[in-house]
């Protein structure tokens, strides 16, 4: 079993004594990231970045292209002497199978090892049986696979869900609206596949993707918080570097602290919690007017309606559609105010089909959060959306598999 991905692994507890070659190993991985985020990028410019000579960073690429994991391409121009061959991330012949399970929908699509579509996205109804989606799981990625076997190796599974994974990454703990309780889902999949595995909390996943982005953005230095609005409420925290993850891997359970005591009850069998004001589907039950059980299968009419279409009809001017989406955009301001004023972030990311209409949600998110945020700190946060295009639950469901290539090594 893989190692539970992070952004960094290192920390205050897991510090020990240094051994011999782990500067060069740290080295090492300064090199690779340079290489992925600067990439197409030269040894002479990668030793100007490192601050070391050319000489010390041949030795590092040499490794690196040894071990697989970068190669060099074209000739770039110079002035005199002789031309530079740029260094790229080898991606080539590597494939991960990124999946995002959902109460009502799956989803499934193949990946590079840098989180690229290669094979695009399908969607099949989630059968709430697990024996029987983990075999209908492995019959999609065996196929799929099959049917490409262009993309080369695959390095492994990422399988994102909605619910709390335990600590070993091999057990979904709690699902409440697939209505799992302890169900072993890493070593079935891995068995049937003949796969490396890794599940994950979809919040967590997406926090871990968005810290470890392949695009060479800065992170942000005073922790990111990511909230994932789909069927239920995924949050994921990262600071100092590292996914709040807690005793029992529960730490950022945000979707399930109350907004109100008396307000509609959610799928985890408490009221009021944030994500029964503002999942999909308490989205689509407001609009509807209806309450939504979440003790009892989701009705038809809530099944085929989408959140998308509720935007749509929005834009067209249906006053129930626009009622129902300021309600969801007012409650998730105030349950992003409990998040600024529990954790101080320096950046939060929201995604989901909701975002499809931040236009008309912007305004109404940001008063709800202002008017709750703790005078000192208001404002503060930086507020990004994701948009959905970008699906990122499956680059979050990628990143289980390829972060940990790119996170920063122990010292050991």
């Amino acid at each position: 079993m893989k190692n539970r991905p992070d952004v960094r692994r290192s920390g205050p507890t897991s510090i020990r004594l240094a051994r011999r070659g782990t500067s060069r190993e740290i080295n090492r991985q300064i090199a690779f990231n340079l290489i992925r985020t600067r990439q197409p990028i030269s040894r002479a410019d990668l030793a100007r970045l490192m601050g070391t000579s050319r000489g010390a960073v041949t030795v590092l690429v040499n490794a690196l292209i040894a071990d697989g994991l970068v190669f060099e391409g074209a000739k770039g121009e110079a002035p005199r002497g002789r031309k530079p061959k740029f260094l790229y991330l080898d991606s080539r012949r590597r494939c991960v199978v990124a999946i995002d399970v959902r109460p009502t929908r799956s989803f499934l699509m193949i990946t590079n090892i840098v989180g690229e579509s290669l094979v695009g996205m399908t969607s099949f109804p989630t059968d709430r049986d697990p024996a029987r989606l983990v075999a209908k799981l492995a019959e999609k990625i065996r196929d799929t696979l099959a049917r490409h076997p262009e993309l080369g190796r695959c390095d492994g599974v990422g399988v994102v869900v909605p619910g709390m994974v335990d600590g070993t990454g091999t057990r979904v703990l709690f699902a409440p609206r697939l209505r799992w309780r302890d169900v072993p889902f890493q070593e079935p999949l891995a068995a049937a596949t003949g796969l490396p595995v890794v599940i994950e909390n979809a919040g967590k996943a997406c926090a871990l993707a968005q810290a470890s982005s392949a695009r060479g953005e800065p992170a942000a230095p005073g922790g990111l918080v990511y909230i994932s609005v789909s069927d239920g409420l995924g949050v994921g925290i990262v600071t100092n570097g590292r996914i709040l993850r807690g005793q029992h891997n529960a730490g950022g359970e945000f979707g399930h602290i109350p907004l109100a005591l008396k307000g509609p009850r959610c799928a985890c069998g408490v009221q009021g919690c944030w994500e029964a004001h503002v999942s999909n589907l308490a989205t689509i039950s407001r609009y509807l007017g209806r309450d939504l059980d979440p003790g009892k299968p989701i009705p038809d009419e809530m099944a085929t309606l989408t959140v998308e279409d509720v935007v749509s009809r929005a834009r067209q001017g249906d006053a129930s559609a626009v009622a129902a989406l300021r309600a969801t955009a007012h409650f998730l301001g105030a349950g992003l105010a409990a998040v600024v004023n529990a954790v101080d972030p320096a950046r939060i990311c929201l995604s989901g089909e909701i975002t499809s209409a931040w236009d008309l949600l912007e305004p109404i998110v940001r008063a709800a959060l202002d008017a709750r945020t703790l005078e000192p700190i208001r404002g503060r946060a930086e507020l990004v959306v994701i948009p959905p295009q970008e699906l990122p639950r499956l680059r979050g469901a990628a990143a289980l598999v390829t972060a940990p290539a790119f996170a920063a090594p122990v010292v050991a």
